[in-house]
């Protein structure tokens, strides 16, 4: 649709001869939070996987902003407004804070009330500007997924996919990272945001989409899915 910021279409997708996405289709609102839950293996990731281009799909369309760039190279897509904040963080461990965001930086393709740069990264994450000429392998849990958002935010994206982020931190650091996902959606910016702690992502997700054994399972807005009862204990193994 036209006023979707981010499009999958039943997506097939293949690691090796295994086949791991079985037509899977969502789509990612203007400037809206859509969470993408599923248990270990339930094709998460390779969904961001193929949507930033790191995997083709043998058949199905992914879309910006109605735009078709299925089989796109990665960097193209990342020039039409994309970026990943990738699970594990895969930040540059031998750069410093302020060499890992300059990789990344990128003026926005269409004029913006305020772009992002190295000033509104540091006021956003006070904590890397103090640590700026660090080397980043050196630095806490906390701080290396806090550059690893910043260094997606220097690309100036207008969607912005996000691949466990709260993994492995402490639930202070916690709070922090999901408080800024929350600014950031306040502030127009599409987000998909990936997690195993579904009650991170009812808290601040617009749009629910379950994935279970590569296919969706469920999909719809909170209000829609607790209208209809869906039950987290079967599709995500809440207990």
């Amino acid at each position: 649709m036209a006023n979707d910021a981010l499009q999958l279409d039943r997506i097939e997708a293949y690691y090796g001869d295994s086949h791991v996405l079985h037509q899977v289709s969502f789509a990612l609102g203007e400037a809206r939070l859509l969470g993408l839950l599923g248990r270990n293996g339930a094709g998460k990731t390779t969904s961001m996987n193929v949507a930033v281009g790191l995997l083709k799909p043998r058949a199905g369309r992914v879309a910006i902003d109605g735009a078709d760039i299925t089989g796109n190279a990665p960097e193209l897509i990342a020039m039409r407004g994309m970026a990943l904040v990738p699970q594990g963080r895969r930040i540059f461990r031998s750069l410093t804070v302020h060499e890992n965001l300059a990789v990344a930086r990128r003026k926005p393709r269409r004029a913006v009330a305020a772009a992002w740069n190295f000033d509104r990264v540091y006021a956003t994450f006070p904590r890397l500007k103090e640590r700026q000429r660090q080397v980043a392998g050196f630095l806490s849990g906390g701080e290396q997924q806090m550059l690893a958002i910043g260094r997606a935010l220097m690309g100036n994206p207008r969607v912005l996919l996000m691949d466990e982020p709260s993994e492995g931190l402490a639930p202070q650091i916690v709070a922090e990272v999901m408080a800024t996902i929350r600014r950031l959606k306040q502030e127009g910016l599409s987000i998909v945001l990936v997690e195993q702690n579904a009650k991170l992502v009812f808290d601040i997700a617009d749009d629910i989409v379950i994935l279970n054994s590569g296919r969706v399972a469920v999909a719809g807005t909170k209000a829609d899915l607790a209208a209809r009862g869906v039950d987290l204990h079967q599709h995500l193994g809440i207990y």
